[in-house]
């Protein structure tokens, strides 16, 4: 069964993708399976790149046709023929410590993509990324397009995407566009990553505000995701990055409340002081390091990074460029989730 919002966006987007067959990576992951939904609603075909006999029966039932394989393990070439256009969505998106298979995944494992999508003559690439490329813990305050990536990076995960924003940007030609999004808090039903992290939180004592979370952020629900993948593939121009974005910016604490009300949880009133958070943070990225990654400390800077300031996007290039806007309002998926109490 299609999600709502899902089927809504399809709809919505009735302007025509001058693709008919789109290869998809991390096709089981909370993004590629709704990327899956969204494209066969739309009557086309999607082929998903997945690695587990239990991926590959999630995909099949939502109407892919799947794949086995690795980003890292080759042979990518011969599953991609055929395809007319690739979304690169599978990536390593923890923020804990840094590590070597994170690295790989993002890494390495994009630059496999690239050349083998440029050698199975894919037509167009939308790489999927993060605001996080620009993280560093100090607010982000309406940023475009325009703000270069910082010298230091919060953590793992925001190096490594970067790295990985870089090697596919650096493989766009005149003959294989590469297109770059960058959507930024990624939520909505089916989300298997941040609410069901927040939810774990509140029920077990864990979640505290910081200094009350009154500060500014930008969300993307999946379903604006999956129109701004397709309109990127049919306006976007080869070598741009793009923020996504629903649009206006909330405070974090109004979002975040509203998240855990739908699945029926009173908000908490805990807060602690920013500064105290960035110090345990700081504390725990230094006592991983030391040990080797032994220690998993708690909190890390770019957890911190992601959840303790103001992250605002200006997504003007993207309505301009790629005649992209929300088609899903906050209001619509929060309601959406009120129905769908799962955790």
């Amino acid at each position: 069964m299609i999600d709502k919002s899902i089927a809504a966006a399809a709809a919505a987007t009735d302007k025509h993708v001058p693709f008919k067959r789109i290869f998809v990576t991390g096709a089981s992951g909370y993004v590629g399976r709704n990327l899956i939904r969204y494209f066969v609603e739309r009557g086309i075909e999607v082929v998903a790149l997945v690695r587990s006999e239990a991926s590959e029966q999630v995909a099949r039932t939502l109407g892919a046709i799947p794949h086995r394989g690795d980003i890292l393990g080759g042979g990518l070439v011969a599953l991609m023929q055929g395809c007319d256009a690739l979304v690169h969505a599978a990536a390593d998106t923890d923020h804990g410590p840094a590590t070597e298979r994170q690295q790989q995944v993002n890494e390495v494992g994009t630059r496999a993509v690239m050349e083998a999508a440029r050698a199975a003559n894919i037509g167009k690439v939308v790489h999927l990324s993060t605001e996080s490329v620009l993280a560093t813990g100090k607010p982000l305050i309406n940023v475009d397009e325009t703000l270069s990536l910082p010298r230091k990076f919060a953590g793992g995960y925001s190096r490594s995407k970067a790295a990985a924003e870089r090697i596919a940007l650096d493989c766009n030609a005149p003959e294989f566009p590469v297109v770059v999004l960058r959507p930024r808090f990624v939520w909505g039903r089916d989300d298997t990553t941040a609410l069901p992290a927040l939810v774990d939180a509140v029920r077990s004592g864990k979640f505290a505000w910081i200094s009350g979370g009154n500060y500014m952020t930008s969300t993307t629900h999946i379903a604006n995701l999956c129109v701004a993948v397709d309109r990127a593939l049919a306006n976007g121009r080869g070598g741009e990055v793009y923020f996504i974005s629903d649009g206006e910016p909330v405070a974090f604490r109004t979002f975040v409340s509203a998240l855990l009300e739908t699945q029926g949880l009173s908000v908490p009133e805990k807060s602690v002081p920013r500064g105290m958070v960035r110090t345990v943070a700081a504390i725990g990225d230094l006592l991983a390091r030391l040990s080797g990654g032994k220690i998993v400390p708690p909190l890390t800077l770019q957890s911190y990074a992601t959840s303790a300031v103001e992250i605002s996007l200006d997504i003007s290039k993207a309505r301009r460029e790629l005649d992209y806007g929300p088609v899903v309002s906050r209001k619509q998926g929060l309601e959406e989730l009120r129905t769908d109490q799962h955790w």
